[in-house]
């Protein structure tokens, strides 16, 4: 036992001498940033009931205090289409896929969404937003275009009935 713990010490010792040397950095390159991008956007998200937001678990509950049409610790699947219009017709430019946890009494939700386009400017560039689901959503990340992004995501529902959800999003996303 005593001579595995010297081993242990020796080794320690040994690794915390060692120097350490990274490709990443160095003294004789310079580093030259690239510049910082702001854009605006704005599209519509059309959700259909059972067909692009599906329960996929919801807790246990036989309390009848629940009285919200979506019940307490239930987890959703998303996959809404992304339009630039808020009519049914209008031009398909991506859509949302994530997860939303309803984790508050009052039906509120937190949400993971990625916001993928794949038509035009943006084409193969997606957007990250976790958050709860209030008005303004946080931009956490993105690829493509949207390479390090951050911002806002704000929403403003258009119709809201027993089946369908229409919201038009503008978002302010600062990216490189």
């Amino acid at each position: 036992m005593r001579g595995t713990w010297m081993l242990s010490w020796i080794l320690i010792i040994c690794l915390s001498q060692v120097a350490v040397q990274s490709q990443y950095y160095s003294e004789t390159l310079p580093y030259h940033p690239r510049p910082v991008k702001v854009t605006n956007l704005n599209f519509f998200m059309h959700r259909t009931t059972g067909v692009t937001i599906v329960v996929v678990a919801q807790a246990n509950s036989t309390s009848n205090d629940n009285s919200s049409s979506v019940p307490f610790a239930s987890l959703f699947a998303i996959n809404d289409p992304l339009r630039t219009g808020p009519e049914r017709d209008s031009e398909l430019i991506g859509n949302i896929q994530g997860i939303a946890s309803v984790a508050g009494m009052n039906a509120s939700s937190t949400e993971y969404l990625d916001f993928g386009f794949n038509t035009g400017k943006f084409n193969g560039s997606s957007l990250s937003v976790f958050s709860r689901g209030e008005p303004d959503l946080a931009v956490v990340g993105g690829r493509g275009q949207f390479m390090m992004a951050t911002g806002v995501a704000q929403f403003n529902p258009i119709l809201v009935n027993a089946t369908n959800t229409i919201a038009e999003f503008n978002v302010t996303v600062i990216h490189y």
